[in-house]
């Protein structure tokens, strides 16, 4: 009996941990949610955990703060992680599958290249790259944001791992038999099978150039073209001169947080496993 109770015990600790970690990453969202329901008055005056009555002022507000500013960054950010992430993930899908796939000289090299980009913080490379795009005059330009997010070394890793895995030589080798070239084995062979890993690679390009704040904040001058992001940030400066905008900031942030969360709940399906199952007899 004791070594069944001792047993148990142990076997929730996991489960225990589990719930700890849940309520520590849930309990900011949810403090935001409840907040973004306060107005003016009851966001310092009314219990942490207390809704208020405001929720649908504050989002009046926001969309009418200076001319409707938030739905232009709502766009530049959806334009900066949607095609950000769209091209990053059709980078990673080629260079993946030609490092798993074909032999070639220094092959090994570009791989552990890769691997050693992702060890690098992004904020080593932000300086550089503005001084780069500063001095070709892309500076302060969409292409600021945009062009550096399309290479990523992680992407290109988890890429080249799934390709490895998931694309079985010997239906590559039927294919060339049967007259495909490298192109058709790539478009109608290789990236179906490699779907659920590029939906991957795909969600966490997305989710990191929407919540990137370092390289939009230095590579942009002009409002007008500032994601979510900055621009929440430039509300919450003006906010120690102006209270109110905290309001504005809570909501705005609460707002940001649904496209992601749609997003997940939207693609979720196309992650599937063993899609290769029963390919090759």
């Amino acid at each position: 009996m004791a070594a069944t109770a001792t047993r148990r015990s142990l076997g929730l600790a996991p489960t225990a941990l589990l719930l700890l970690g849940a309520v520590y990453c849930l309990f900011p969202v949810s403090w935001v949610v409840i907040a973004a329901t306060k107005s003016p008055g009851e966001l310092f005056t009314t219990p942490t955990l207390a809704p208020g009555t405001g929720f649908f002022g504050n989002v009046a507000e926001l969309f009418a703060y200076r001319d409707g500013v938030f739905w232009l960054w709502l766009l530049n950010t959806l334009l900066y992680a949607g095609g950000g992430a769209l091209l990053s993930t059709a980078v990673s899908a080629v260079s993946g599958y030609a490092l798993a796939k074909f032999r070639f000289p220094g092959r090994t090299v570009i791989f552990n290249a890769l691997i050693g980009g992702v060890l690098v913080p992004a904020v080593v490379l932000a300086i550089p790259q503005y001084l780069l795009f500063s001095k070709i005059g892309l500076a302060d330009t969409y292409w600021a944001v945009l062009l550096p997010q399309i290479l990523h070394p992680y992407g290109i890793y988890l890429a080249r791992v799934y390709a490895g895995a998931a694309i079985p030589d010997s239906l590559l080798e039927a294919g060339r038999i049967d007259g495909a070239s490298e192109w058709r084995l790539m478009s109608r062979v290789a990236v179906p099978l490699m779907a659920p890993g590029l939906v991957t690679i795909f969600l966490f390009q997305f989710v990191a150039i929407w919540n990137n704040f370092l390289l939009p904040f230095i590579m942009l001058g002009d409002d007008g073209k500032f994601p979510l992001t900055v621009g929440l940030y430039t509300l919450l400066m003006a906010g120690s001169n102006q209270p109110s905008l905290y309001n504005l900031i809570l909501t705005g942030a609460l707002l940001s947080i649904i496209p992601l969360i749609a997003l997940f709940l939207t693609m979720q399906r196309y992650w599937r496993t063993d899609l290769s199952s029963g390919a090759v007899k």
